[in-house]
């Protein structure tokens, strides 16, 4: 706050004071008062009312710098109220108490939002639980009648059971802090879990692959691992060319870190989509081309691997296919055999 800017807020309180005077002084004047008493009138009246101006002004500026820097220092801008000291003046205490109360109604809002999302993330958790009893009673079903229409309706099982999984991440996404569990984690023995539980999507579209240079061990959650190793090998196996496909996963250990790359020989990704891959619900010209995308896969990987603590890129060429790397720091709780 300037001296100009306050003095252009008491605008009015000075000019109703300098009219005033005016009037005064022309009664003085035609009452044949001396130039030397309307002086002294005039001191009397304005410096006492520039005085108190100047003390407030200073007052004030105190007050809101004060502020201004309690609010620069806070992460989170909404607890100023509640650092804030209450202010002595009317209008300081107004203002105190407004802040106070828009507080109070933002917390009970941000209440009301956590416990519906909660109330939903259990109904879903609860829902996926549920669902899994008449999936495993499809499944006893296939096996009791082996034929060629049992084994298509287990391939849409398989799919269903994914996107089923996919739905379960999702909804514990923002709460991976309570549920993961960090320990050594073997890449060679995730990976080959991995590539066995898709081992039919693998044969059926006579994808390679070779995982022979995966190795090291890295200190994450195996289960949240999996699942992002599982969401990024689906997306190669949806995307790479049949017949002559080919995946090749391998990682390298850096100075820093331990860097798994899942790397195949499908159709990429233009130049204009990259950059947006792991945006929520971007499913770019792969998506519209081939369909059955819903742009939640690598958004998903990329939110996970955030909330773990590793990274995760990927980079790609049309026609000649797509490099996605996860990256393990390599700390005191990461080792490389």
């Amino acid at each position: 706050m300037t001296i100009k800017e306050y003095l252009k807020d008491r605008t009015l309180f000075l000019l109703t004071n300098f009219i005033l005077f005016i009037i005064t002084c022309g009664i003085m004047l035609i009452t044949n008062m001396t130039g030397n008493i309307i002086l002294l009138i005039f001191c009397i009246w304005f410096f006492p009312v520039l005085t108190y101006i100047m003390l407030e002004f200073f007052k004030q500026k105190i007050f809101y710098n004060e502020l201004i820097s309690i609010m620069d220092s806070l992460d989170q801008k909404y607890l100023l109220s509640e650092i804030m000291k209450e202010p002595e003046n009317i209008a300081g205490k107004l203002l105190y108490d407004i802040l106070q109360q828009t507080n109070k109604d933002m917390h009970e809002h941000v209440k009301s939002y956590r416990d519906r999302e909660n109330e939903y993330r259990e109904y879903i958790e609860t829902w996926v639980h549920e669902i899994k009893t008449p999936i495993a009673s499809t499944r006893l079903i296939i096996e009791n009648n082996p034929n060629a229409i049992t084994r298509n309706i287990q391939d849409e099982m398989t799919k269903i059971e994914a996107y089923i999984e996919q739905v379960l991440y999702y909804s514990r996404s923002n709460h991976v802090s309570k549920d993961y569990l960090i320990k050594e984690v073997s890449l060679a023995d995730l990976v080959r879990r991995v590539i066995k539980r898709n081992s039919r999507d693998f044969i059926s579209k006579g994808i390679t692959v070779d995982m022979e240079a995966v190795k090291g061990i890295a200190y994450s959650d195996a289960k949240w691992l999996e699942f992002i190793v599982n969401q990024l090998i689906g997306n190669v196996i949806k995307y790479t060319r049949e017949r002559d496909g080919k995946v090749t996963i391998h990682t390298i250990r850096n100075e820093n870190n331990i860097v798994l790359t899942i790397e195949d020989n499908g159709i990429g990704i233009i130049d204009k989509d990259i950059n947006r891959v792991f945006e929520k619900g971007f499913t770019g010209e792969n998506g519209r081309k081939f369909g059955g995308s819903t742009g939640i896969g690598l958004y998903l990987c990329k939110k996970l691997a955030e909330q773990l603590g590793l990274g995760l890129t990927l980079t790609s060429k049309v026609g000649e296919g797509t490099k996605v790397r996860i990256i393990f720091p390599l700390g005191s709780v990461n080792l490389m055999n």
